[in-house]
């Protein structure tokens, strides 16, 4: 059993910032690759960032040179620094992890969601 907990979310002003922060804990033999999605209202889910094992990271256009993704091995924790925030940013924002366990394939994980709102 594998769960990703985040944290971090919020409402702030357009041009303000926001860091997520996302553990994840459980059965854990690896964990390759870590992300962030989000889901707007009316909209599909879209992936935002990603980061590779050996520290590698993708993403989307539209956050590119605001968002930063990070990961901290030791602590199975992937981060998301979200700076001028827009309100086109408002989405439940999902973490998710590419994780083996013992003896088991690897498959993604997902976290519960949590909500960012940017006011205009």
């Amino acid at each position: 059993q594998v769960q990703l907990v985040e944290s971090g979310g919020g409402l702030v002003q357009a041009g303000g910032s926001l860091r997520l922060s996302c553990a994840a804990s459980g059965n854990i033999f690896s964990i390759y690759a870590m992300g962030w999605s989000r889901q707007a209202p009316g909209k599909q889910r879209e992936l935002v960032a990603l980061t590779g094992s050996g520290g590698s990271t993708n993403y989307t256009d539209s956050v590119k040179g605001r968002f930063t993704i990070s990961r901290d091995n030791a602590k199975n924790t992937v981060y998301l620094q979200m700076n001028s925030l827009k309100p086109e940013d408002t989405a439940i924002y999902y973490c998710n992890a590419f994780i083996k366990g013992p003896g088991l394939l690897p498959r993604w994980y997902w976290g519960q969601g949590t909500q960012v709102t940017v006011s205009s």
